[in-house]
C-alpha cells in the first residue's frame, strides 16, 4: 500500500520553530479564503494553470510514500517557471511572525522541487508568495528564485527528517496493530447485550454509518463501544478514535476501559485532553505570551519532548502531560494538542468536534474517513449543541470599551468611530421595543446593518489591539473583541433554524442569535469522519434523538434491553399528586408524606429529585420541619468538586446513618453518579421534569410545530422525560441492586408518557392513594425479603 503525505502537512510539522505565535489568530474563514483564491486565479494570464497538481513517489524506511499537493498556480516556460502560493489572513503582512513566513516559503520550495523533478528542462523557478489581508483584501507580493540543486537539497532534508519521525510512527503503528489484532474481550464473558452492541458498532465502522444506540445502565457501554473500534483499528479500518463526552467522570470511565485493555496486552497511545484554563500552569496565568517561558521557543523544544513522551508512555493523562510539559518548559495545553497528532484514541469534550468556535482544526478542518467518533451521553448533546451554535452581544460590554478607548480620543479616533457606529445600531434595533414598551422580541430576519457594524469594528480593533501593551484595560477590550468575533462566526450559520432575539434590560441591549435546531450542522460535522456511534443509557424515544442530533434518514438505531431483572425494582406512580405549576404549593404536604412513606418502609438511603430550585427548597424545608430526626442533605447552588464529593460520601454508611438526599432534577446528581449496592435503595421524582416556561423553549416549540407538528414534545416533554429517566437510573447500577422508584405526578399515568416508558418500566404500579402506596412498598420489600430467605 502506498501512503500519502501532503506537502503542507510535511512542511508545517517539520519546519515549525520558535515561539508559539503570540499575535492574534486569524479569523479568516475557509470560505473567505477560497473565494479570494478563485478571484485571484480568475484574473491571472491565460498561461496560468491554477490548482496545479504535483507529486513524487519516495521510499522512506522501506515504505512507499506519495508526497503530493496542489500549487495555487503555475506558469510554465521552456527552461523556467513561476509558482504562486496564495495565503489569506486578517493579520497585516508586516505582523506575520518569522516562523510563519518560513512555513509559507517552505511550502513553495517543496512545490518548486516537485515541479522541476517532473520537468527536467526547468532549471530555475520563481517562487511568488501572494498574501491577501482580509477583509480589506490588501495584497502583498514577494518573490524569490530557487535553482533545482537548492530545491532538491531542501526537499531531501525534509525527507531525511521525516524518516526519523516515520521510524517512530512505524514502531507505534506496528505495536498498535499487532496488539489490537490479538486483543480479546477483557472480561471472561459478555454481559447480556454487550456482544450485540459491540457487533453493531463494528458494523457501523465497516459501513461508514452513524449509529444511535441506547445501552441501559449496566450494559457496559464504554467497553462495548471502545473494544470493537480498537479491533477495527487493528484491522486498519480506521486510524483514530475520538471518544467525546460531556463530563469528566465519563472521560475517566473511558480511561479505565483503555487501562483494562492495556492490562490484557493492548499497546496503543491514548490521550485525554483537558480544557486550557484547567491545565494551564499557575505561573503562566499572569504572563503575556511574549513573556511566557512556556511559549517562548516552544517549537524548538517540542520535538524532543514528543519523542521522549511517546517512547515511554501509552496512556497519556493530564498528569503525564503536565510532567513532560514541565520537564521541557512547554505550554501544557498546546503540548497536549500536538501530542494528540500521534495518538490513536483521543478522549475529550464534545466541543473539540462540534463547537464551531473551538473545534480542533488539525483534525476536523477537512474530511477524513480514517477518523471515527464515539459520542457518549449523547442526550446531553442536544442542549449543548444549541448553545454552541448560538451567541450574543451586549451593549453593556460596548459601553465599557468606549470608556476605555475614549481616554485617548485623538489617537483612537478610528476605533471610536466604529464603536459609536455599533452603539447606534444597538439603539436602532432596540427602538421598536422601547416605542412599544416591551422587553424582548424575536425575528427571522438577519440584522444585516448590525452585523456589518460589528464586522467594521472588528477590522479596526484588530489593528488597534496589535499595537497595545498588555494591561487590565486591554483585557477588557479583548474580551469584547472576542465576543464580537464569536458573534460574526455564528452569524455565518444563520438560517431558517435561527431566531434573532433582542432583549432590553434597562439601558442594556442584548442581541442574541439563537439556534433552535442545530441538527444539520451536527450532521455535517459527523460527516467529517468515517462513522460515528452516539450512545447513552437514556436515548428514548430513539426517533426524537436521531432527528435532533443529525436528522439523517440512513442512520442506524439499536436499543439494548436492560441486563438487570425487572424484579429488582418497583416503579410506583402516585396518581393522587398534582405538581402542575399552579398546584405546586398545595402539593407539598402530599409530597412530604409520600417521601416519608418511602423512607420508613425500609431503612436505607434515598434520593429525592424536584424540578426547580424553589420547589426543592419548599419540599425540603417542610420535610425537615415534620421529620427533624431523619438525616437529610440538600444540593446547594454552585457546589464545587469537593462539595459534590462530600454530598456523595454521605451515602457511604447506610446502616449507621441512613440519608435522604434532596437534589435538582436534571442537575449534577441526577446523572453520572454511582451509588451501588445498598448505598441507594430508593429514588423519588417530583414532577415530569418539564423545563420551565421561557421564551427560548417556546421558540423551539413553535419551530418544531411548524416543522413536524411535535413542538411541545420536542421542546418540553421529551427533554423533561430524559431528566426523569436519568434520575431514575441512579437506582439500579449493578445486578445485585434493589429498590423503589416513586414517580410523584398524576401525569405519569397519561398515555403520552406511559407510551414512552422503556421496556423495564412496563410493569409500573399506580397508587391511587397513600394507603395503596404503603401497600405497594411493603409488598415489594416483603417479596424481596422472601426471595432472600429462599
Amino acid at each position: 500500500m502506498v501512503n500519502k503525505v501532503g506537502v503542507r502537512d510535511l512542511v508545517e510539522f517539520l519546519l515549525r520553530s520558535g515561539d508559539l505565535n503570540s499575535s492574534l489568530s486569524s479569523l479568516n474563514t475557509a470560505q473567505a479564503g477560497t473565494r479570494i483564491h478563485h478571484k485571484l486565479q480568475k484574473n491571472r494570464p491565460k498561461d496560468y494553470q491554477k490548482e496545479y497538481y504535483l507529486e513524487k513517489a519516495v521510499q522512506v524506511n522501506h515504505n512507499d510514500f506519495l508526497v503530493h499537493g496542489r500549487a495555487d498556480g503555475v506558469i510554465l516556460n521552456d527552461d523556467s517557471a513561476v509558482i504562486e502560493e496564495i495565503k489569506t489572513s486578517d493579520i497585516e503582512f508586516q505582523d506575520i511572525p518569522e516562523n510563519k513566513m518560513i512555513l509559507y516559503w517552505g511550502q513553495v520550495k517543496a512545490y518548486a522541487y516537485l515541479l522541476m523533478n517532473e520537468n527536467p528542462a526547468i532549471k530555475t523557478v520563481t517562487m511568488r508568495l501572494t498574501y491577501v489581508q482580509t477583509p480589506e483584501e490588501e495584497t502583498t507580493q514577494k518573490e524569490q528564485s530557487i535553482t533545482f540543486t537548492d530545491a532538491e537539497s531542501f526537499f531531501n532534508n525534509l525527507i531525511k527528517e521525516f524518516s526519523e519521525w516515520l521510524k517512530l510512527k512505524d514502531q507505534l503503528d506496528e505495536e498498535k496493530h499487532t496488539t489490537a489484532q490479538k486483543l480479546q474481550f477483557p472480561f471472561k464473558e459478555y454481559r447480556d447485550g454487550q456482544h450485540e452492541l459491540a457487533a453493531a458498532v463494528y458494523k457501523t465502522v465497516v459501513t461508514h454509518r452513524h449509529l444511535f444506540a441506547e445501552a441501559p445502565t449496566g450494559t457496559g457501554k464504554t467497553i462495548s463501544t471502545l473494544f470493537p473500534t480498537i479491533k477495527a483499528m487493528g484491522n486498519d479500518l480506521i486510524s483514530k478514535v475520538f471518544y467525546l463526552t460531556a463530563k469528566q467522570s465519563t472521560r475517566r470511565v473511558a480511561e479505565d476501559a483503555i487501562r483494562l485493555m492495556s492490562d490484557k496486552g493492548l499497546r496503543l497511545r491514548s490521550i485525554t485532553l483537558t480544557a486550557k484554563d484547567q491545565i494551564m500552569f499557575e505561573e503562566e496565568r499572569d504572563q503575556a505570551p511574549e513573556d511566557n517561558p512556556y511559549m517562548i521557543g516552544y517549537y524548538d523544544r517540542l520535538k524532543p519532548a514528543l519523542k521522549d513522551l511517546l517512547r515511554h508512555n501509552h496512556q497519556i493523562t493530564r498528569d503525564i502531560i503536565e510532567k513532560y510539559a514541565k520537564k521541557y518548559t512547554l505550554d501544557p495545553f498546546e503540548f497536549s494538542l500536538d501530542t494528540s497528532l500521534f495518538c490513536d484514541v483521543i478522549i475529550g469534550d464534545y466541543n473539540y468536534l462540534f463547537d464551531p468556535q473551538v473545534h480542533l482544526q488539525r483534525f476536523f478542518e477537512v474530511q477524513d474517513y480514517r477518523n471515527f467518533y464515539l459520542i457518549d451521553e449523547a442526550h446531553n448533546l442536544v442542549d449543548r449543541s444549541r448553545e454552541m451554535y448560538s451567541t450574543e452581544l451586549s451593549s453593556s460590554s460596548l459601553a465599557d470599551v468606549i470608556k476605555i478607548i475614549s481616554r485617548e480620543r485623538e489617537s483612537n479616533k478610528k476605533v471610536l468611530t466604529k464603536l459609536r457606529s455599533l452603539k447606534r445600531q444597538f439603539n436602532a434595533v432596540a427602538k421598536p421595543l422601547r416605542d412599544d414598551h416591551i422587553f424582548e422580541t424575536a425575528t427571522d430576519d438577519p440584522l444585516d446593518k448590525f452585523t456589518k457594524a460589528v464586522t467594521n469594528l472588528v477590522k479596526v480593533m484588530r489593528k488597534w489591539i496589535a499595537k497595545q501593551d498588555d494591561s487590565d484595560d486591554l483585557d477588557v477590550v479583548l474580551d469584547f473583541f472576542f465576543q464580537c468575533t464569536g458573534y460574526l462566526k455564528i452569524s455565518e450559520y444563520f438560517g431558517p433554524n435561527y431566531k434573532v432575539r433582542i432583549l432590553l434590560d434597562g439601558k442594556n441591549v442584548t442581541v442574541r442569535l439563537f439556534c433552535m435546531d442545530p441538527s444539520h450542522d451536527l450532521a455535517e460535522t459527523l460527516k467529517l469522519g468515517g462513522g460515528a456511534v452516539l450512545f447513552s443509557a437514556t436515548l428514548s424515544p430513539m426517533d426524537y434523538y436521531a432527528k435532533v442530533l443529525g436528522d439523517e434518514p440512513d442512520s442506524l438505531k439499536y436499543e439494548l434491553p436492560s441486563p438487570f431483572s425487572p424484579e429488582n425494582q418497583s416503579i410506583i406512580v402516585t396518581s393522587y399528586i398534582n405538581t402542575t405549576f399552579r398546584n405546586r404549593d398545595q402539593s407539598i404536604a402530599k409530597i412530604v408524606a409520600t417521601i416519608n412513606q418511602m423512607v420508613t418502609a425500609k431503612k436505607g438511603n434515598y434520593l429525592i429529585f424536584a424540578p426547580s430550585g424553589l420547589y426543592l427548597e419548599k419540599i425540603y424545608a417542610e420535610f425537615i420541619k415534620q421529620h427533624p430526626t431523619i438525616h437529610t442533605i440538600k444540593q446547594e447552588s454552585g457546589m464545587d468538586d469537593q462539595a459534590r464529593s462530600r454530598f456523595i460520601h454521605q451515602f457511604d454508611h447506610p446502616d449507621d446513618q441512613p440519608t435522604v438526599g434532596f437534589a435538582l432534577l436534571g442537575g449534577i446528581f441526577s446523572e453520572g453518579i454511582d451509588l451501588v449496592g445498598d448505598k441507594l435503595i430508593g429514588v423519588g421524582i417530583v414532577g415530569v421534569g418539564l423545563p420551565g416556561l421561557n421564551s427560548e423553549t417556546n421558540l423551539i416549540r413553535d419551530y418544531f410545530d411548524a416543522k413536524n407538528g411535535h413542538g411541545f414534545e420536542y421542546a418540553y416533554q421529551l427533554p423533561g422525560l430524559n431528566h426523569v429517566f436519568q434520575a431514575a437510573g441512579r437506582l439500579i447500577r449493578g445486578k445485585h441492586d434493589q429498590g423503589v422508584i416513586v414517580l410523584m405526578d398524576q401525569r405519569f399515568t397519561q398515555k403520552r408518557y406511559t407510551n414512552l416508558y422503556p421496556p423495564q418500566w412496563k410493569n409500573y404500579h399506580i397508587a391511587h392513594s397513600p394507603r395503596e402506596l404503603e401497600n405497594d412498598l411493603h409488598q415489594f420489600w416483603n417479596h424481596l425479603k422472601g426471595e432472600s430467605h429462599d
